[in-house]
């Protein structure tokens, strides 16, 4: 019987084998299709050998480059596995794919290495009893405003009014929870941010919460607050689906960290937000990349609300929610922030427990809230912030800012040309946002930090990814997912040699070191979250236009980051800006930020929904 077996499988891989050879590229046996060399390198030239008598002239084979033979034997590993799964063009891409990762992996066995630098993969083992001495939660000091009525125009009110609202009396948490779950009916499905409407939770979370109020026994300032939480983001008997077509029934019947926690303070989930596949693991390159349909900015709904967390930025810009909840592993809050024109904030990695989150990279994704202005951002932060026995990355660090003399004059940085060649209204509004850090700041300039961050995160990303998303590929059911081109965007990363990921993470701790060095005498940097406003949904994600700032340096060292809006463009468009400190600084980022609030009034600006 095990002899029988054993031919099975032998006969299956031979079989695999045998298909993959008809789709391996033919530049193992021909040299016809497109090299991908290593652009430092000169190609190498072909030549035809012959008799120096004039005899009949014959060709050598052609000559492959070492490089091809690895990316083709990459590739083989791949084709026999999935090849019946692809087409000739498919292929091909996953070619490019390969040879993207191992060009980049090339290009980092060129960096120096110190002998005794570790990969940063530090495991901290679990303890019952974790410190807390530097925990901070959300106040539960409330100032009571102005009549608030609920309306078109209350849906923007911050969490401050809303909250001071249902201390007054002014409304109860199960009409404020009706209020947004109604907005969400009317308008989600115009601006696909919706996965999952919770009303049942939100009526129960609601109840609970006014009893609270009527015994005069109020939890902090989220208690009976409204919100969404990206769709990465498990909640107890309800679809968690990543994103993914494949996905979209499933049920994780457990409440993510991050979640329990804003239960803990009160808050009441009203929806599951959409997202992008994957989180955009999967390498798409367009706006339609999302079970739900491309996710829409609130102020054009022909235009892109950015990834990944593009229901998160749509449904605050929209008013169909006070906050929300959004991931970031490189931009996914950033650009959802700057697109929908609201306040976003990626906390220190390890600031936020990730447990009950779906991973894209287990060492780069950070979660984090969006909301109307900074004050309300910091107030969530508080809340959902701190260690957290499920996840060994999770860490109770002192928040630096917390101390700063109100008299404190700020040092801040801008880059070099970070924004010559930006969208015009992009750069003509950053500028002017830099006169009113000027009155409280000193500004100089300084270039970009060197070292290969990018290829760097890159790799790991790629490494993770596979690893995280491994089941889908597997299994095939990655070929039912939206976007064309993430539907074969598994495969190349699963060919990243363990020896390429340790290398990275090697390379990773004296990046961080001389990156916390390269921030270490300013307070914070600023630049901007993206090079443009919000991009039309009828095209790829590519701009004609460009920019500088720390996204991928900051996302590599899991630094905090602050966006926030700084007007319009002349399509009615928000532009942003975004600030960058040292890591645990979110508390400095409060403070500047809450400055520039103060200053103007761009967080109050609010989409025409009657055009949607």
């Amino acid at each position: 019987m095990q002899d029988k077996q054993t031919d099975t499988l032998d006969l299956n891989r031979r079989t695999l084998l045998k298909n993959a050879t008809l789709l391996i590229p033919s530049a193992l046996v021909a040299g016809n299709l497109a090299q991908a060399e290593d652009p430092a390198k000169p190609t190498e030239s072909k030549k035809d050998v012959g008799s120096s008598k004039g005899s009949e002239t014959k060709s050598e084979p052609v000559a492959v480059s070492p490089n091809d033979l690895e990316i083709d034997r990459r590739l083989a590993r791949i084709t026999a596995e999935f090849g019946q799964h692809l087409s000739p063009e498919q292929t091909k891409a996953v070619r490019d794919e390969v040879s993207v990762n191992f060009f980049r992996a090339k290009r980092l066995r060129a960096v120096p290495l110190n002998d005794f630098d570790d990969p940063i993969t530090t495991f901290q083992p679990f303890c019952q009893e974790l410190p807390g001495k530097h925990e901070i939660r959300s106040e539960s000091t409330v100032i009571v405003s102005k009549q608030i009525i609920l309306s078109d125009d209350s849906a923007f009110a911050t969490v401050e009014q809303l909250a001071a609202g249902l201390r007054s009396g002014q409304f109860t948490a199960l009409e404020l929870a009706k209020f947004y779950l109604s907005r969400l009916e009317k308008y989600g499905p115009k601006l696909n941010c919706i996965a999952t409407l919770t009303p049942e939770t939100a009526i129960r979370l609601a109840e609970a919460s006014d009893k609270r109020f009527k015994a005069g026994r109020p939890l902090g300032i989220l208690d009976g607050i409204p919100y969404g939480a990206k769709d990465l983001l498990s909640a107890k008997g309800y679809p968690t689906s990543n994103g993914c077509a494949p996905y979209v029934k499933r049920v994780v019947d457990v409440d993510c960290t991050v979640i329990k926690r804003l239960t803990d303070a009160g808050a009441v989930l009203v929806s599951k937000l959409a997202m992008v596949e994957c989180a955009g693991g999967l390498g798409y390159r367009q706006a339609n990349a999302s079970a739900f349909g491309p996710g829409l900015t609130p102020y054009d709904t022909k235009r892109w609300s950015g990834g990944s967390s593009s229901g998160s930025g749509s449904a605050v810009g929209a008013g169909l929610v006070p906050f929300a909840i959004g991931s970031e592993t490189w931009g996914s809050i950033s650009t959802p922030a700057s697109y929908c024109g609201v306040t976003g904030l990626r906390p220190t990695y390890g600031r936020v427990s990730r447990y009950g989150a779906f991973a894209l990279s287990y060492t780069l994704d950070k979660i984090g809230p969006m909301a109307r202005t900074v004050q309300d951002t910091i107030h969530v932060l508080k809340a959902i912030a701190g260690a957290d026995p499920e996840d060994g990355s999770t860490t109770n660090l002192v928040w630096t800012g917390q101390n700063l003399n109100p008299d404190h004059r700020f040092k801040l940085a801008i880059l070099k040309d970070g924004v010559a060649k930006a969208q015009p209204a992009m750069k003509a509004n950053f500028e002017r946002a830099l006169e009113d850090f000027r009155k409280i700041a000193d500004i100089v300039e300084i270039d970009l930090p060197p070292g290969p961050f990018a290829d760097v995160l890159l790799t790991i990303l790629a490494a993770e990814s596979a690893s995280a998303f491994e089941e889908l590929v597997d299994s095939g059911l990655v070929r039912q997912v939206t976007a064309p081109e993430d539907k074969i965007g598994g495969y190349a990363d699963k060919t990243v040699p363990a020896a390429d990921f340790v290398r990275a993470q090697r390379l990773r701790g004296p990046m961080c070191k001389a990156f916390d060095k390269y921030l270490a005498p300013f307070d914070a940097v600023l630049s901007i979250p993206t090079s443009q406003t919000a991009l039309p949904i009828d095209r790829d994600l590519s701009s004609t236009f460009s920019h500088k700032n720390l996204g991928g340096p900051g996302n590599l060292c899991g630094t905090p980051s602050l966006i926030m809006p700084t007007g319009l463009d002349e399509n009615g468009l928000p532009t942003a800006i975004q600030i960058d400190t040292r890591a645990y600084g979110e508390l400095v980022l409060g403070k500047l930020g809450m400055f520039y609030q103060s200053q103007t009034r761009w967080h109050d600006q609010r989409p025409d929904l009657k055009k949607i």
